[in-house]
């Protein structure tokens, strides 16, 4: 039932009319800039404090499809960021499951920045994931465009079927052994 609301809540806030209901509801094109813009900050950051792919991580990031693989970078930290200071993308985030209760976001990539949750054995396979979302970004022409996309996917086919997650879990399976 709950992501079925969580959905209802979404297509409320993707579509072009402002909702009446709730005085933190905007359309997604209202939404959307504040979160890439608050997303290429973070990715920024990440540029700046990250650590770059070893050799391996290069190969596997070109085998993947990333044109620009010396520009990855790999950050640390105690919790995966979200903007959940302004409440309007709060409320967006918890729409989409994003965060919220029980949501242990392990690992997000924004733009070359993957984040990662301190602690986690960040696996091969999990990189190779994670690369795959940032070859996405690539191929999309841009975060924002890619963000678009993205959300439209798992509000309509929830996290785990929306495609450009599929995509990515197949590379879990695909590097798994490696």
């Amino acid at each position: 039932m709950k992501s079925i609301v969580n959905i209802l809540l979404l297509a409320g806030m993707m579509s072009s009319q402002v909702q009446a209901n709730t005085d933190n509801s905007l359309p997604l094109e209202k939404l959307l800039p504040q979160y890439v813009s608050w997303a290429m900050a973070t990715d920024n950051k990440g540029l700046k404090i990250g650590i770059a792919l070893n050799e391996k991580e290069i190969l596997l990031a070109k085998e993947i499809g990333i044109e620009f693989p010396e520009k990855v970078r790999i950050i640390y930290v105690d919790e995966v960021p979200f903007p959940s200071e302004n409440e309007q993308l709060k409320q967006m985030g918890l729409s989409l499951g994003l965060i919220g209760e029980g949501i242990d976001n392990q690992a997000q990539v924004f733009g070359y920045s993957v984040y990662v949750r301190k602690g986690l054995n960040f696996t091969f396979s999990m990189l190779a994931h994670e690369l795959v979302h940032v070859m996405q970004v690539e191929r999309e022409g841009s975060f924002g465009s890619l963000v678009r996309q993205y959300f439209t996917e798992v509000a309509t086919y929830g996290y785990a079927n929306a495609p450009l997650e599929v995509e990515a879990y197949k590379a879990n399976t695909k590097y798994g052994a490696k």
